[in-house]
């Protein structure tokens, strides 16, 4: 509803496996709960209608990560494949992705936990954050050659 609500462009960008992935397509909704839980594919959206009105326009809606990546990879015929040709570089990259995933929902969590300016500024807080480093750092180099 709300894509449909929004007086503009919006994208839906799906999980949406084929049977190239090696699973029975009929369990396809279990197969895309397995992805969200792992981290795989968090869940959010983004309505810049909502910063209008003060709030984040970003909202997860996903829980953090509840079972470990390799559940998830373990599941599909192109990551099996990885563990009988090159087992320990599988490995190496299994523990860099399940890294990953964590590392990328606590950055969605930051990004959707940021306050957002009452007065309905469209300027994301981490701009404003930047900006006003940036002008911090050159007012200090002014007062230095002065």
């Amino acid at each position: 509803h709300e894509a449909e609500a929004y007086p503009g462009p919006s994208l839906i960008i799906a999980y949406s496996p084929c049977i190239a992935h090696g699973f029975d397509l009929k369990d396809n909704h279990l197969h895309q709960q397995l992805a969200v839980d792992s981290g795989h594919w968090p869940l959010f959206r983004y309505n810049p209608q909502q910063a209008a009105s003060g709030k984040n326009p970003l909202r997860l809606d996903s829980k953090p990560p509840s079972i470990p990546y390799r559940k998830f990879v373990e599941t599909e015929i192109r990551f099996s494949m990885l563990w009988r040709t090159h087992p320990d570089q599988a490995e190496k990259f299994l523990e860099q992705s399940q890294r990953e995933v964590l590392h990328r929902y606590q950055y969605y969590e930051q990004l959707a936990n940021l306050k957002w300016d009452k007065n309905g500024d469209l300027e994301p807080p981490h701009r404003k954050l930047k900006a006003a480093e940036k002008n911090a750092a050159s007012e200090k180099t002014t007062e230095q050659t002065s």
